[in-house]
């Protein structure tokens, strides 16, 4: 991932420094495991606690050489032990080292990404009730439905956001696996024992039947819970957008005050961090293509997956971290124009009421389709005449007859339409009703 686009906790985890950290843990932990099982003598496995190191730049010199990094590492790595060094690498092969090592990564990055959802989720819960009562127009196929409160739309997001969480969570405990089986998954060089040593050392668990690596749907699950996490942020991303529009201006992106919307026209305020929510989400949604399509390899093991994933895999990590950062701070410092949210709904001239009118109707004795024909009439007049469908209603003779006065009020009372707000805030947050 660009620098733009990384954050510094998320970009230490996919460092070249900490991947040979992680390596040569894996490396020094076998050793203690093999020692502890009576295979390696006690001293032989201090000395290699105590000197092994692996320097990023001898690493690299070393790969232009070996044309292979594992190797190139396991040398330097030998380099630095000494006559200890003999058992270094033993039995393992470089994918042992490899998805070991990839699985705290992902594992770490997991976590981290659990914490920011959960940060956002928070500043979510928080705005939908400060805007619980806030009416607006709720909107279908763009055009004014029926109303709705902004609070309840924030609502959908932060009920999104659980599910996002429980997602990511089952999808972080199915990667975080490591293996040291061997060539071909069968433990042919080392003991069962060992791998179940070094990974509860590193808070993993054993891979229960792997091939040369641990399988990749495991992977795949795990990019797809971050692709599903950028399209719940584009979903959110692309409302604000559209709410900011001119045309609505019911919300604006804070904006401030050294910041130019435009290079030509100072007066724009454009929606360009939700902008950039859609644009990474395109980018994950990539990459869970890439991860499903490394699940196939032949035989035991092939290497076709590797290159993709040296770019999706800390890409995909690195993009959500982003993502979910800029989401809370657009989030959490939104403005909010509630005012121009119920000119918005007034503007509709009543129209958001015609559902409520037909059911009276309905409910007053007349049939479905003659009621709505009513209905539906009396609106063209109000659109056409730029009059409020309650007065038009109320100069309609059928309906006066139909429903009296009275129940006319109450067709257009907004509190009435939104009376379930809080039973639904109560469904969501596990609350009584307040």
């Amino acid at each position: 991932m660009i620098p733009r686009y990384s954050r510094a906790e998320m970009a230490a985890i996919w460092s070249e420094e900490n991947r040979l950290r992680l390596w040569t843990e894996i490396e020094v932990l076998v050793c203690e495991a093999r020692s502890e099982l009576g295979a390696v003598p006690a001293e032989d496995a201090r000395e290699i606690r105590a000197r092994a190191r692996a320097d990023l730049a001898r690493v690299q010199e070393r790969e232009r050489a070996t044309h292979h990094d594992v190797a190139a590492f396991v040398d330097v790595l030998s380099e630095s032990v000494g006559p200890a060094s003999r058992h270094v690498h033993f039995g393992m092969t470089s994918s042992d080292v490899l998805d070991t090592a990839l699985a705290v990564q992902l594992r770490d990055s997991g976590r981290l990404l659990l914490a920011s959802l959960e940060a956002v989720a928070q500043v979510l819960r928080r705005r939908a009730d400060e805007f619980r009562h806030t009416p607006m127009a709720g909107r279908t196929h763009g055009m004014h439905a029926e109303p709705i409160t902004f609070g309840l739309k924030l609502l959908h997001w932060y009920a999104e956001s659980q599910r996002v969480h429980e997602r990511l969570q089952r999808a972080l405990a199915t990667v975080s696996f490591g293996k040291l089986s061997g060539a071909v998954g069968t433990f042919a060089h080392l003991e069962p024992e060992v791998e179940e040593r070094v990974c509860r050392a590193l808070d993993l668990g054993c891979e229960p039947l792997a091939t040369q690596v641990v399988p990749r749907d495991r992977h795949a699950e795990f990019v797809l819970a971050l692709g599903q996490l950028g399209t719940w942020l584009e979903r959110i991303g692309t409302e604000i957008r559209h709410l900011q529009r001119s045309e609505v201006q019911e919300v604006q992106e804070p904006f401030g005050k050294a910041q130019k919307g435009s290079s030509s026209m100072p007066h724009k305020r454009n929606p360009i961090r939700s902008e950039r929510l859609v644009g990474l989400a395109r980018l994950l949604r990539g990459h869970v293509l890439v991860a499903l399509e490394n699940t196939s390899l032949w035989h035991e093991r092939d290497i076709s997956h590797s290159s993709a994933e040296r770019v999706v895999l800390p890409d995909a990590c690195l993009a959500a971290d982003y993502m979910l950062d800029l989401a809370r701070h657009l989030l959490a410092d939104l403005v909010v124009y509630p005012e121009r949210m119920r000119r918005n709904l007034d503007a509709d001239l009543g129209l958001v009421f015609s559902q409520t009118l037909l059911l009276e109707l309905v409910r007053a004795g007349k049939l479905r389709d003659e009621a709505y024909r009513i209905v539906q009439s009396a609106s063209r007049s109000a659109w056409e005449g730029g009059r409020p469908l309650r007065d038009v209603a109320m100069e309609t003779p059928e309906v006066v007859a139909t429903l009296g006065r009275d129940v006319l009020e109450r067709v257009f009372d907004l509190e009435h339409q939104l009376r379930h707000v809080d039973a639904l805030f109560a469904r969501v947050l596990h609350t009584g009703a307040t």
